[in-house]
């Protein structure tokens, strides 16, 4: 089995959300339907690595981040949103916001290693052309 890496996810995500038009979607997945950008990142990156997943380990993927998201990243961008809201009554807002920014990225680099050390203890099925993404949006 072949380990995935970290770095080689953090890259490809970071290239594949830098794409114009892939920011949107992942938000509006993200916002109007409750899905977690970085499991999409990580399905799309399985999918370039033509790996496929069932929907067994995309239950095991979710549960893995399920707890950091809930208690870490959520109360994070809550508190971006609350501030821009208000930002004409903080003072200093620009500099907390960068520097919320910087903390929500490393975060997010956080939550992309859990998913990378939950799936290389998963073994996936190689596919011509797999569509990870698709069994996740179309999960409840």
């Amino acid at each position: 089995m072949n380990l995935l890496n970290k770095n080689d996810f953090w890259q490809f995500a970071c290239a594949l959300y830098a794409k114009p038009g892939q920011q949107q979607t992942l938000l509006a997945l993200q916002n109007q339907q409750g899905k977690n950008v970085n499991l999409c990142l990580f399905l799309l990156y399985l999918d370039s690595l033509k790996l496929s997943i069932n929907a067994e380990q995309l239950s095991v993927l979710i549960a893995s981040i399920n707890e950091f998201d809930t208690q870490a990243l959520k109360p994070l961008r809550a508190a971006r949103r609350y501030l821009k809201a208000n930002q004409e009554s903080i003072s200093d807002y620009e500099k907390i916001r960068q520097e919320l920014l910087s903390a929500e990225l490393k975060l997010e680099k956080q939550q992309q290693e859990i998913l990378i050390d939950t799936a290389n203890k998963l073994s996936f099925l190689e596919a011509v052309k797999p569509n990870n993404i698709e069994l996740y949006v179309k999960a409840t």
